[in-house]
């Protein structure tokens, strides 16, 4: 797993958010303190909470509960909500340093990746032994 300052070392190097919104670099917000959040484009808050320690137990609640919402606005075929999810569990795959992070799969609104994730990651998986690929997905 990288470290807090490996990450902000890359972000200030030049990383960029790969999503519309910079919701992959807003959920790193958490775990950094307000004084850092202009590296990765976003204005401190006055009453910013105290950082969530970067752990890899809390890291893997994070990517847990994105995975989730991955899967629920994939299978409710939201496209754009999906596709920004996809590249929030991929930034987190980043921050794990796991061979997932270049998955580049995007069928059926990202659904193979959440199912890679959540089965190595040992999380719930609410396509069973689909591979998230079938067609019935984008019915």
């Amino acid at each position: 797993m990288l470290t807090q300052e490996q990450v902000l070392a890359a972000v200030k190097d030049g990383r960029k958010s790969k999503c519309l919104d910079s919701r992959d670099y807003a959920r790193l917000m958490d775990f950094f303190p307000a004084s850092e959040w202009a590296a990765f484009g976003f204005e401190a808050e006055e009453a910013a909470d105290a950082p969530v320690p970067w752990t890899q137990e809390n890291i893997l609640e994070q990517l847990r509960r994105d995975v989730e919402f991955g899967f629920e606005k994939a299978l409710d075929r939201r496209g754009i909500s999906a596709g920004l999810m996809y590249n929030v569990v991929k930034m987190w795959m980043w921050v794990m340093e796991d061979d997932l992070q270049d998955h580049d799969e995007y069928a059926m609104y990202g659904l193979p990746l959440f199912k890679a994730v959540a089965v190595k990651y040992g999380f719930d998986n609410p396509i069973g032994d689909d591979s998230g690929a079938e067609d019935s997905y984008n019915e």
